[in-house]
């Protein structure tokens, strides 16, 4: 990347990527999300456990976190990988492993020199919320939950893809 970001982050650069490949595919096919989104926000949705001990004194601790993010709107497109997963999901009513997917997360202001860039790849799973819409295009809204198993690495924008860190398996 050419531009240095320095100060306030612009939203576009916290890029968010989709495996949009069919289950059981040898190779991810990533599809940024964000073309008719105006917002897009991970929800961390924190276990938190609040206690007051025989002195009065409370004591919070967070065990984890359920993280899930919703795609609203999202309008199908002729041609886009994203919207043949959705759409046969929809069509075939699919569950179980046939939701799996994985997501990544690009940070665009952290560049290695090489242009790949900080990232943090987890397990998903789509579910489809509705699909048809109004009069502005065909819809099918969805959520992304993730489940799981993040890894810190680099992603490589040009081929879409991730590479994972072999210092850190864990991301922490």
């Amino acid at each position: 990347m050419a531009e240095t970001i320095t100060g306030k982050i612009k939203r576009k650069y916290m890029a968010h990527f989709i495996d949009a490949a069919a289950p059981g595919a040898t190779t991810p096919n990533y599809v940024r999300l964000g073309d008719d989104l105006e917002e897009f926000n991970v929800e961390m949705n924190a276990n938190v456990e609040t206690k007051r001990n025989i002195l009065g004194n409370s004591m919070t601790t967070i065990d984890g976190y359920e993280p899930q993010a919703s795609v609203e709107p999202y309008y199908a497109v002729v041609g886009d990988p994203l919207h043949a997963r959705l759409q046969k999901i929809a069509d075939e009513r699919l569950t179980l492993d046939d939701l799996k997917t994985t997501v990544v997360e690009v940070h665009l202001w952290e560049e290695d020199g090489a242009g790949k860039f900080v990232a943090y790849k987890e397990d998903a799973i789509i579910e489809v919320v509705s699909y048809g819409g109004d009069t502005t295009g065909y819809q099918i809204p969805f959520n992304l939950h993730h489940v799981g198993n993040r890894v810190k690495g680099v992603f490589d924008v040009a081929t879409r893809t991730f590479t994972q860190n072999t210092t850190s398996g864990t991301g922490k």
